[in-house]
């Protein structure tokens, strides 16, 4: 039996930036997302305060965003109770997910589909327990 192969998140190049976000979402609904996003970091963190954030594309077809630093963040989230620290890329997925999961509940199928695609490789990530803790 073949072992399943991993996925994989690939940081967008600097020039490549612009388009991300219109392969994923049409116009209005991109800046939305994006907005969204930082709106659900600044909920989830104290130590977030706005700045230059990495995109990255899955190897599933999906993708996610996270703020371009390497201290860790304290997280907390009152809607589940969570409370913990986790590195930026593992808070940028959190704050992913919950966008994607306000979007996938208007109906939009693809938004689901990202949702689980960005949710598969979350399970894979080293910060698995944390990261499904907040989003629980």
């Amino acid at each position: 039996m073949d072992k399943p192969t991993a996925i994989v998140a690939n940081l967008v190049p600097e020039d490549k930036r612009l388009s991300v976000l219109p392969d994923f979402f049409e116009f209005r609904q991109m800046i939305h997302a994006e907005s969204m996003t930082f709106k659900f970091m600044e909920r989830l963190s104290i130590d977030y305060a706005g700045g230059y954030w990495h995109y990255y594309r899955l190897s599933n077809g999906g993708f996610y965003m996270a703020p371009a630093n390497d201290k860790p963040m304290r997280v907390s989230w009152n809607g589940n109770g969570y409370e913990g620290t986790m590195s930026a890329d593992a808070a940028g997925i959190v704050a992913t997910l919950f966008m994607l999961n306000v979007l996938a509940e208007d109906g939009t199928e693809r938004m689901a589909d990202l949702y689980y695609q960005l949710r598969d490789f979350a399970s894979e990530h080293a910060e698995r327990p944390a990261i499904f803790a907040a989003i629980d």
